[in-house]
């Protein structure tokens, strides 16, 4: 594909990069051209405007928070969590929500190997369905990965056994912190009542 600097004054460059001159262009793709060009122009500008807000949005909530914690003399540190900010007639909110990340190291495999441990032992006792809720807890999707709330729902069983303890709480220590990801969500109130929608920033959801 030729630079738009390179392209010679009197022909256009099609989408395989070839080049056609301008009259033997049809008015229709032309038209077709100066439409597509023109809303993708604006669509830049507001692309470059949400990032612009997006940023200058969390900054002005850090601050706010700064501001509030000053009140009672208390200085914040570390990782921002999460905040809902009302307007003072409670018809707009904010949410500033911090979403993280979590995956399990390596001692995931140790619980798992003292949960065999359990099974084996219990099979002839154990009820199938006590087996096909731990298998599904540990199978893999597509992308290999291992769903952690299924994991992290084992603990919720009432077993008692030692070693089933022990592997709770290598499931728990085993869970890690790998990322997180901050979102600004704004919200209308739907005229008096307590419910709130969303207002959306999304072309596809507006």
């Amino acid at each position: 594909m030729l630079d738009k600097k390179e392209i010679p004054d009197g022909y256009w460059q099609d989408a395989k990069g070839s080049l056609v001159p301008e009259n033997m262009v049809k008015p229709i793709d032309k038209a077709r051209n100066d439409l597509v060009l023109e809303v993708v122009s604006k669509a830049l500008e507001l692309q470059e405007a949400l990032i612009k807000f997006r940023a200058s949005t969390f900054a002005d909530i850090d601050a706010f928070v700064e501001l509030s914690a000053e009140q009672y003399d208390v200085k914040l540190g570390g990782k921002k969590g999460n905040v809902t900010l009302h307007s003072f007639d409670g018809q707009f909110k904010i949410v500033r929500a911090i979403q993280e990340h979590i995956a399990f190291d390596e001692r995931l495999q140790a619980a798992r190997e003292l949960i065999d441990e359990c099974l084996k032992e219990w099979t002839k006792d154990s009820v199938p369905e006590l087996k096909a809720i731990i298998d599904r807890a540990f199978d893999v999707d597509k992308e290999g990965k291992i769903n952690t709330a299924r994991v992290l729902g084992l603990r919720r069983l009432d077993i008692k056994d030692k070693r089933w303890l022990t592997a709770m709480t290598a499931v728990s220590e085993a869970l890690q912190v790998v990322g997180s990801k901050s979102y600004i969500r704004l919200y209308k109130r739907v005229g008096d009542s307590q419910q709130y929608v969303p207002i959306s920033l999304d072309l596809a959801g507006a």
